[in-house]
Order: C-alpha cells, then sequence, then structure tokens
C-alpha cells in the first residue's frame, strides 16, 4: 500500500444531510489521501449511501464542504467529478447495449476524444480480462464480470479518486476477494486514492485507515489496529461490532 501525500485527494469536513426530521449525515469530516485506501465501515442505515450520493454530485448537502483535488463540489462540480470515478452499490450499466458501448458513452460524457477513449476503453478492459468481450451486450455478461466493467468504466477517464460503495454486494467470494486486491493494487501502482464502503468487516482488514460510520457520524477515523486496541479486542469484527453496538 502506497503511503498517502499530505494534501488529500477527498477533504470532507462538517458534512450534514437531513431527510425532513431525519439526519442521515450529522457532522462528517472525513479525508483521503493520495494512493490511500479508506474503508468506510458501517452497518446498513449508518448513512454511507447518502455520503456517497453527496460525494458524486447526486445530493446537495445542507452543510458542510466536499473537496476533491482541491475543487469544491458545489462551487465547482464538474473539476471535481472529473477528478472522480465511481462505482454505486446498484449496478448501473445499461444491459442492452455492449460493453463497448457503455464505455464509449461514458468516456463522451468526460469528453474524450474519440482516439484517446478507445485506448482508454482497450487498456481498461484489457486490465480487467474483458477485452474479447467488448461487443457482447452487458446482459450477457455474470454479476462478477459485470462489476468489472463498471470498474473499468470508472477508470477510464483516470481518476485521482475512485468510490466504490458496497461493490462486492452480490459477488461470490472469489470475486469479491479479486476485485478488493484489484484495487488495492491501483492504489500502489497509481496513486490512487480510494474510498471502499462496505458492512463486511473482513474487507476494511487491509485498508489503511478505517473510517466507521454509525448513525450519521465518525464513531472512528484511524488505522485498523487503532480501532482494536480503542475497542480492547483482538478481531476488527468485534471491535466494529463493539462500537455500533445498540445502547442497552
Amino acid at each position: 500500500m502506497a503511503e498517502a501525500d499530505a494534501a488529500p485527494l477527498l477533504a470532507v469536513s462538517g458534512l450534514r444531510k437531513c431527510y425532513g426530521s431525519r439526519t442521515a449525515l450529522d457532522g462528517v469530516t472525513l479525508a483521503v489521501g493520495r494512493g490511500e485506501f479508506v474503508a468506510l465501515l458501517g452497518p446498513n442505515g449508518a448513512g454511507k449511501s447518502t455520503l456517497f450520493q453527496v460525494l458524486s454530485g447526486l445530493f446537495v448537502a445542507d452543510a458542510g464542504q466536499v473537496e476533491v483535488a482541491g475543487c469544491d463540489m458545489q462551487r465547482a462540480p464538474v473539476p471535481a467529478l472529473a477528478r472522480t470515478g465511481i462505482v454505486f452499490q446498484q449496478p448501473t450499466l445499461d444491459l442492452d447495449l455492449t460493453v463497448l458501448a457503455n464505455l464509449r458513452f461514458h468516456a463522451r460524457l468526460h469528453g474524450l476524444a474519440p482516439a484517446h477513449a478507445q485506448a482508454r476503453i482497450d487498456a481498461e478492459l484489457a486490465r480487467q480480462g474483458l477485452a474479447e468481450r467488448a461487443r457482447e451486450p452487458a446482459r450477457a455478461l455474470s454479476g462478477g464480470n459485470r462489476r468489472k466493467v463498471e470498474l473499468a468504466r470508472a477508470l477510464v477517464h483516470e481518476p485521482a479518486l475512485l468510490l466504490l460503495d458496497e461493490p462486492t454486494v452480490g459477488l461470490d467470494p472469489a470475486a469479491r476477494r479479486h476485485l478488493l486486491e484489484q484495487v488495492h493494487g491501483l492504489c500502489a501502482e497509481r496513486g490512487l486514492g480510494v474510498l471502499w464502503a462496505t458492512h463486511l468487516v473482513d474487507e476494511a482488514e487491509a485498508a489503511d485507515r478505517v473510517v466507521v460510520l454509525h448513525h450519521g457520524r465518525v464513531r472512528y477515523a484511524g488505522p485498523p489496529a487503532g480501532l482494536r486496541a480503542e475497542a480492547g479486542a483482538a478481531a476488527l469484527a468485534d471491535a466494529f461490532l463493539a462500537l455500533t453496538a445498540p445502547a442497552p
């Protein structure tokens, strides 16, 4: 795992988001550095998906600030999102389009020239081992291969920051492990900053840092070993459960 640079790629400060009387995010502050894999751990309903919707520009926060590579998400959303690659929890491929068409559409959205876009698409599909399936409809692919296409799509425009919201949902153990190892590799090879949201504690074991989100608040931010020490637990899963257990 690469050492993160001092200036964060993602800086979130005091983020607040409410739905009527329900507060989904309550003063969330976190950061992701260059080459850093940060695992965002939280039980279902913790606010992870709401946070990702704000980070991806789909929702506007009620308060707080998000900066990507120094670009303010509210004041300069286009350059901020241009530096961001996103894999959402729910599948977002157009299943009736070919793999190639899905990726070309994404490249056009980011303003890539056709020749450059094709070179980037070829490179990312080759990385995923899917070059020979580029002209097949996305519907023909397995769940694991569709996730690979979504990762390739997120990387086509060469982002600095990669956001993944529960990316292994529905994947078998082998596909889950492959995706996790590949993203760790991208941190080391490209200096990519990664925020990986999950409720599966084992996916956070090798993270550079862990952020625990519970009821919309950050309950811990630091290395996995620190979380174990703080909870007095030998296993990360036990530490996470102790921190997010319902009040008696």
